[in-house]
């Protein structure tokens, strides 16, 4: 097989094709989650050519049926290796790869831009840059759930998962930063929440972009944090994370949408920011106890 260069940045599932032959099962791409690169799919046994990447690459295998032998190559290494559910790859950006398996098996793969790799480390750590280093199948339970709730999030009303997949994606890269780098960095923690006027500053624009696909950079921006700490603050301050607060401020809105008796349950959906009816239907059900349609009968 020849060598291949891939830019997932330029190329998105083109890239992803050149590599596997095959389109993934789900994709940020097709979800719509602008900068965020974010594959799933369920492989057969098979290889891939020697691949250098411009991103970062993390591997997580999150469902094998049974463990798989894989010969594997990262960076001039190379291993035979016993992969299991829960493993995960690192390939550092630039580094060459080429794996081989055995076994069927359904894995979640995460592109980190290397321009976002080094804004987190300056707003964690404030310092310029800090070397990802490879590492073969390692177990990380964190990882693993992250990996998880990435692939639930592509998989159920993706469109409107990107806050969550941002959450998951920037808790990612600040576990990377501890972890799986050269000095492995101790990140300071905070006790405290966001005070009352950047709580109120956060509160107020969430409220008035309801409608909108919210990321966590844009939230973060708002009140000029880093995508981290504000996660932290923000809990803190509200007791939820701000894809949390998000889901129960559009299922408020829409309670008095409906209660107007204005618009249909779909139009009231979109207007709070649900694309998909049954993501609607599924979050007012679980915060209200109730379906749209029976508060609507109610009123």
């Amino acid at each position: 097989m020849p060598s291949l260069t891939v830019d997932f940045a330029k190329e998105k599932e083109a890239g992803y094709q050149r590599i596997f032959s095959r389109s993934p099962l789900y994709s940020s791409v097709a979800a719509n989650w602008e900068g965020l690169y974010v594959a799933y799919d369920y492989l057969l046994p098979g290889q891939t050519p020697e691949v250098s990447s411009k991103q970062h690459g993390i591997a997580i295998f999150v469902d094998l049926p049974t463990p798989t032998q894989a010969e594997r190559k990262i960076d001039g290494q190379f291993r035979c290796e016993r992969v299991v559910r829960g493993d995960m790859v690192v390939v550092p950006a630039q580094a060459w790869q080429q794996t081989t398996w055995d076994a069927p098996g359904g894995i979640v793969i995460v592109g980190l831009e290397l321009a976002d790799w080094a804004k987190t480390i300056s707003e964690t750590l404030d310092r310029d840059r800090l070397e990802l280093i490879p590492h073969f199948a390692t177990p990380d339970p964190l990882v693993y759930q992250i990996g998880l709730a990435l692939k639930r999030a592509l998989e159920n009303s993706a469109s409107t998962n990107r806050l969550y997949a941002e959450t998951m994606t920037s808790a990612l890269m600040v576990h990377l930063l501890q972890h799986y780098t050269a000095e492995r960095p101790q990140l300071a923690t905070y006790s405290g929440g966001l005070s009352t006027s950047k709580l109120q500053q956060v509160t107020d624009y969430i409220d008035a972009y309801l409608d909108r696909n919210l990321s966590l950079r844009e939230l973060a921006g708002v009140v000029q944090m880093s995508p981290h700490y504000f996660c932290q603050l923000f809990k803190r301050s509200t007791g939820l994370s701000p894809h949390q607060y998000v889901i129960r401020c559009r299922i408020e809105r829409a309670k008095e949408l409906l209660s107007m008796k204005q618009q249909s349950i779909a139009q009231v959906a979109k207007s709070v920011g649900f694309t998909d009816q049954s993501h609607f239907h599924r979050h007012f059900k679980r915060l209200t106890e109730v379906t749209p349609k029976v508060f609507l009968q109610q009123k």
